[in-house]
């Protein structure tokens, strides 16, 4: 399907007067020129024209910062802070989106705001503290999303946990979402069941520690 002049206009938000000017400048040239000295010009270059227009354009750097629950406030305060300080000594203009919510939830207001940016081409970089604060699991899809759009990640400090501790925090986000589903009784004695699990794990890891220290 091919565009006139004015439709191509309406399109790119600006008067055919100035796709006019376009043309002669060597900007945007029309696809064919009919017998009659119409323009013509195709979806497909309008769109890639404004695509590219927009990729143009100074892209914001975001700093996300996440915390699981609004009891967590005071450190949801810091880790943004932290995040402030990190990117003012960059030196380049950069806004921060804050979120409560678990990390298994991608349907929190903030992830949804960075996620609808980085679509419109509006984001250059993600900066997070640490990589868990982006999302828990799903991350890889996140990534590719986002070479997608031509937007990296930052994470500026790797978690000091070891890999059993990352498991066990996996494992027990699993259970609490399955569990939030759940009512009365029977969740009650999953919340107790995720408590019993996780100090039996730290009795384990105690343990282990204990064993390698000695000779």
């Amino acid at each position: 399907m091919f565009l006139t002049t004015a439709e191509a206009g309406k399109r790119l938000g600006i008067d055919k007067q100035t796709i006019r000017v376009w043309h002669k400048e060597g900007k945007l040239i029309p696809e064919y020129i009919t017998q009659g000295g119409h323009r013509k010009y195709s979806e497909e270059q309008i769109n890639a024209f404004l695509a590219n227009r927009q990729e143009q354009k100074e892209r914001k750097v975001i700093g996300y910062c996440r915390v699981s629950s609004p009891k967590q406030k005071a450190d949801l305060e810091r880790q943004a802070e932290r995040v402030k300080l990190y990117l003012t000594a960059q030196g380049k203009p950069f806004e921060i989106i804050e979120d409560i919510g678990s990390g298994t939830n991608y349907d929190k207001k903030g992830i949804r705001e960075l996620i609808n940016l980085i679509c419109r081409r509006e984001v250059e970089k993600v900066v997070v503290l640490y990589k868990d604060r982006l999302m828990r699991f799903g991350y890889e899809l996140f990534k590719n999303m986002c070479d997608q759009f031509n937007t990296g990640i930052e994470i500026v400090e790797m978690n000091a946990k070891t890999e059993q501790e990352e498991l066990v925090e996996d494992l027990v986000q699993i259970i609490t979402v399955f569990s939030c589903k759940l009512q009365g009784r029977r969740a009650k004695q999953t919340r107790e069941m995720i408590k019993e699990f996780v100090k039996n794990v730290q009795v384990d890891e105690n343990s282990a520690s204990a064993d390698s220290g000695t000779d």
